[in-house]
């Protein structure tokens, strides 16, 4: 397995860049809960079991990948079970793969354990192979019954990693199988089996249902990953992505059909924007190496830096990957720190710094991000799960905790439901969808209602509206699912936003819908990672 630091190194890394991190790594094995719940479930309704976001179900394909030859290579590789033939039916023009990898890594006692990762393969519009696990490819073969889709990536001065995924079988124009062999500086470092779908819409899905786009804004800076909406204003953070520097992008929305941009900029050597929240004329901006950044919106075209709120004790780079806020209070998440600060914006220009509270059970897990609500901070600790925080007493105290095989807790909405409190939690890594937990006894939570689309995508954002819930959901796009009967989520409505020739889309997990408000307007505002701020209507 990789090593602690390593693996921390890499939680780290995804916190710090959505675009450089792939997950390809293999997923730690789950480990078992330290503070396994105690108190049974006191709740109306039936608790569910849980499997995690991925479950092991064998072998993906039967070919297997030989300790002889050259790494990566194809004689390195045992096709003798395949139906080759088959891959020649296989989609390419303009086709973006995502994959379920099951890796097969040695332990240090000579065994071996299995681990989930994820992968993508890209062609582009002629149908030749363009990217692999995010690079360009080389040294692949495609031919006539012939699938090598390979690429390499220097880590560092020293070290060379090379991906081949070995095509074993189609089961569908737009479904394969087969072997993959990880690769370091000419050592097979991993072995696994995979499988992988094209990411076109769903069978049976058109562009949407029940959802109309009314306008579309490209944005032209960096990455883009949130938007918050006030003054009649949409506010489009951006994180820097192969370059391009991140940063703002304000777009005046007064008239949703027909938005226009009014500023865009960031600030020297501070571009890394991962999320936005506002209170009044005050706005808060998430930066990568600068905590939070408080811009005054009186006049909402014209963002002003007023301050970088202090945070006592630390100088210099700090990540806040995350902000949130609720009354008079801001919470701001941050991966370097491992803490969430919790701000006094009674005066919204100058932030307090309160109290601040970390996990003191964490292993490599962060917060992402986090939601308050009746006196309770609800935290998304990553691996370590997803955390109840007691708010009211004098220091912050874990109440409950609520952990699965293969977590990577990333978000959540809080409301009240027949009297109960209810989470909305999803991750964000293979496989993770949306989970609905009883969290009215934080020592005795419930998973109590579920909600999945494909196994290869991922959620992103929430956003609960009275019994509306609506999901960034990356490659799936946008769905709005009716929770009014907590135990049994119904999607009601849906945009897909991923179209695999949108410019610069690539086939790595973190592309499609990734940001979203519903501010209560009458329009849903989208953050597309390709395509910009889209803003929709529920007819």
């Amino acid at each position: 397995m990789p090593s602690h630091a390593a693996r921390l190194l890499l939680a780290l890394a995804c916190a710090a860049s959505l675009s450089a991190c792939s997950k390809d790594e293999p997923e730690p094995t789950p480990k078992p809960n330290p503070d396994p719940d105690t108190v049974p479930y006191d709740g109306p309704w039936t608790p569910l079991a849980e499997a995690g976001d991925w479950t092991d179900s064998g072998p993906l394909d039967s070919c297997a990948v030989l300790s002889t030859g050259t790494c990566g290579a194809p004689a390195a590789f045992d096709m003798t079970s395949c139906d080759t033939g088959s891959l020649d039916t296989l989609e390419r023009q303009g086709a973006i793969y995502r994959a379920e990898v099951r890796y097969e890594v040695p332990n240090t006692l000579g065994g071996v354990e299995i681990a989930p990762g994820s992968a993508g393969i890209q062609f582009d519009a002629t149908g030749q192979l363009q990217r692999v696990m995010g690079a360009t490819q080389s040294s692949s073969l495609m031919g006539a019954g012939t699938f090598f889709a390979s690429s390499e990536q220097q880590r560092n001065t020293s070290t060379t990693d090379r991906y081949t995924f070995a095509g074993c079988r189609a089961t569908g124009p737009r479904t394969l199988t087969g072997c993959m062999a990880w690769c370091r500086n000419g050592q097979l470092r991993y072995r696994g089996t995979f499988r992988a779908e094209r990411m076109t819409w769903r069978p049976g899905e058109s562009e949407s249902s029940g959802l109309v786009r009314v306008s579309e804004s490209h944005v032209e800076r960096g990455y883009p990953v949130d938007v918050y909406v006030t003054k009649g204003h949409a506010y489009v953070v951006s994180i820097t992505n192969s370059g391009s520097p991140g940063g703002l992008t304000v777009f005046d929305v007064s008239d949703p059909r027909n938005p226009i941009q009014r500023a865009s900029f960031s600030l020297p050597n501070d571009s890394y924007w991962n999320g936005v929240w506002a209170k009044d004329d005050a706005l808060y901006i998430a930066s990568g190496s600068a905590g939070v950044l408080v811009y005054d919106i009186s006049d909402p075209a014209n963002p002003t830096l007023v301050q970088r709120a202090n945070v006592p004790g630390i100088t210099g780079t700090l990540n806040v990957h995350t902000v949130f806020v609720e009354g008079n209070r801001l919470y701001a998440m941050s991966p370097s720190a491992r803490q969430t600060f919790v701000f006094d914006i009674s005066t919204p220009l100058a932030p307090q710094l309160i109290t601040r509270y970390g996990y003191a059970g964490a292993t490599t897990g962060y917060p992402h991000d986090a939601f308050a609500y009746g006196g309770r901070l609800y935290v998304n600790h990553t691996v370590d799960g997803f955390l109840v925080v007691d708010l009211e007493a004098a220091n912050p105290t874990l109440l409950g905790r609520y952990n699965y095989p293969h977590s990577y807790s990333h978000a959540n909405a809080v409301g009240t439901f027949n009297g109960r409190t209810l989470a909305f939690e999803g991750g964000e890594t293979l496989g993770a969808h949306l989970r609905v937990l009883d969290v009215t006894n934080p020592a005795g939570i419930a998973k109590v209602g579920e909600y999945k689309l494909r196994g290869v995508t991922s959620v992103h954002n929430l956003v609960l509206v009275g019994t509306r819930l609506y999901v960034a959901h990356y490659h799936e796009g946008v769905r709005v699912i009716d929770v009014a009967d907590p135990a049994q989520p119904r999607e009601v409505a849906y945009f897909n936003t991923f179209r695999e020739t949108d410019p610069e889309r690539t086939d790595g997990m973190y592309e499609g819908a990734i940001g979203m408000r519903v501010p209560g307007d009458g329009h849903i505002y989208v953050v597309d990672t390709s395509r910009g701020l889209l803003i929709l209507d529920e007819p």
